[in-house]
């Protein structure tokens, strides 16, 4: 046995790295260069909308801003708050969809296939048409209670049976509580036109409209998940690996699993709650982030987390500088761009592996 593996260790096919492998001090860089790039559309962000602002003007905004100068408002309760909030939400679906990816071994999984944006706005609606409530900042609460109990439902309907929550059931378990909140949905709305108006504006998926008592009530939360979120690549490594393979090495699967999903909550309910149910994000950036990183998960979740609120940001600001009669909603730039980029990536690689 010592020999065999003295052999292999001295080999130079075993030596050879894999097509996947990456060095350290490669990542690294490219985060950086990723960090830099986003840095860059943070300050466009601020800069750039339907009005341009100047550097001069930014600088007395932030060290000495006029309550009555209309640029220093737009700056400080407009586009610093959604600046704020898309990074954090743009990092927060990232990470979801990664982890989710991970969780279920499937590479169509996101929040929104996993059920928790059609909870959350199941729980909208509910909120709007039982409690009459109309406020951004209220109804973001219910929107997260919401995506919450739909991924509590879907982990509890997949756990039934004496193979738990393998990853297959998670999907169709996923899918049935996906369908389900939208028949809620929809039904409700049918009936209270009150509802569907309110509904509308937040289900499109937009970082407009959202201020500092949103920014506020989600932080703590997406916070949480990001922080918590950088610790598990190694228990989705051994969850790639199978999951009799991750018992033999010592991990308890069924409790990784809830601990993966209560992570997800956190990610996904939060963001979804504050910005509505925004497409392509959680499903395409942990893709782009394996290829660039390789199958490793825990530099996939550090290149998740630069990345996607670099693409949150750049569409929302391609929304706002678009020649059209109105701003478009980042919702609706994502899922333009989404679908080609989506379809490229089937094209390119075989998202059967993980």
């Amino acid at each position: 046995m010592t020999t065999s593996t003295a052999a292999a260790t001295t080999s130079p096919e075993v030596a050879l790295p894999r097509p996947e492998h990456r060095s350290t001090l490669g990542l690294s860089a490219g985060v950086v260069v990723l960090l830099g790039v986003l840095a860059a559309v943070t300050f466009t962000s601020i800069v750039l909308g339907s009005r341009g602002v100047g550097l001069s003007t930014i600088w007395d905004a932030a060290f000495q801003p006029d309550p009555g100068n209309t640029d220093h408002v737009v700056i400080r309760d407009l586009r610093l708050p959604r600046t704020i909030l898309g990074l954090l939400a743009g990092a927060a679906l990232g990470m979801a969809g990664a982890i989710l990816q991970g969780l279920t071994r499937n590479a169509l999984a996101d929040p929104g296939i996993m059920g928790i944006n059609s909870g959350a706005a199941a729980a909208v609606v509910i909120s709007i048409t039982a409690f009459g409530v109309s406020d951004v900042g209220t109804y973001v609460w219910f929107a997260f209670l919401g995506a919450a109990a739909a991924t509590t439902l879907v982990y509890g309907v997949a756990s039934f049976g004496r193979e738990g929550a393998t990853p297959i059931k998670l999907a169709l378990a996923g899918a049935a509580v996906t369908a389900g909140c939208y028949s809620i949905t929809t039904g409700v709305t049918m009936m209270d036109s009150d509802a569907l108006n309110q509904l509308r504006f937040w289900q499109v998926g937009s970082l407009a409209g959202r201020y500092w008592g949103v920014v506020e009530q989600t932080t703590p939360f997406l916070l949480a998940g990001i922080v918590i979120a950088l610790f598990t690549g190694r228990w989705l490594n051994g969850l790639a690996l199978g999951d009799d393979v991750a018992t033999a090495l010592g991990q308890r699967v069924g409790l990784t699993r809830i601990g993966l999903f209560a992570v997800v909550t956190l990610l996904a309910g939060g963001a979804t709650a504050a910005c509505g149910p925004i497409v392509f994000i959680g499903l395409v950036v942990p893709h782009v982030a394996r290829a660039i990183c390789g199958p490793d998960y825990r530099w996939i979740m550090v290149y998740s987390l630069v990345l996607s609120p670099i693409v949150l940001l750049s569409a929302d600001v391609l929304g706002r500088i678009m020649q059209f009669s109105g701003e478009v909603q980042v919702g609706v730039v994502l899922g333009l761009l989404g679908a080609p980029v989506f379809a490229f990536l089937i094209r390119r690689r075989n998202l059967s592996e993980l």
